[in-house]
């Protein structure tokens, strides 16, 4: 397997693409009291919010030169975190069903087994994908059109009918990408035991 590494070019933790990303972070407790909570137009305004500064924070990276080890682990945490929190206060409130919060969990948990393997072999994880990217596109466009499907009116079908393409768009990709993921280590790992 390939991987391919994207050349840190600053070790400083406090760039402005780090402080994006942080703050992503910090809104993941925010959004999931507002979405248990009911508050439905704030917990959409800081998922659109963290979807603009996840935006930011990769182009402000590679155009300032500051691409970082610490912002290669601080943007993809934040988006599993809230697509995991998401899962969950859409679930709680019944809007998702359980098979379909199963299905994405166990990818993820598929995706940790993976990363514990090549650790084991001495890699690190490679970096997200194109398919895993715009599996994560869609979901995070669905995720908040199934939240507005939660009420009455045209708008609220008009976002039941988008947010399910989207969720079943990304859930197909995002096993896709897993799948991907899982031939290109078991291919690592075959091509080190022969090399023993």
């Amino acid at each position: 397997m390939e991987v391919q590494e994207t050349r840190v070019q600053t070790d400083r933790i406090f760039t402005i693409p780090n402080i994006l990303s942080m703050a992503r972070l910090a809104g993941v407790p925010l959004f999931l009291w507002l979405i248990l909570a009911e508050y439905d137009g704030w917990a959409l305004a800081v998922l659109m919010l963290s979807g603009i500064t996840d935006y930011l924070d990769g182009k402000l990276a590679r155009r300032w030169n500051q691409i970082s080890n610490l912002g290669r682990l601080l943007d993809p945490a934040a988006d599993r975190l809230y697509i995991l929190t998401t899962l969950f206060g859409l679930t709680w409130r019944e809007i998702l069903p359980i098979w379909l919060t199963a299905a994405l969990l166990a990818r993820e948990l598929m995706l940790l087994v993976m990363v514990w393997i090549l650790r084991r072999h001495g890699y690190p994880p490679p970096q997200v994908n194109f398919l895993g990217k715009a599996a994560t596109f869609n979901l995070m466009y669905a995720f908040p059109l199934l939240l507005l499907s939660d009420g009455t009116g045209w708008l609220a079908w008009m976002a039941s009918v988008f947010g399910w393409a989207f969720a079943g768009w990304g859930t197909t990709l995002y096993w896709w990408a897993g799948i991907l993921y899982v031939v290109q280590v078991r291919r690592l790992v075959k091509a080190d035991a022969t090399a023993d």
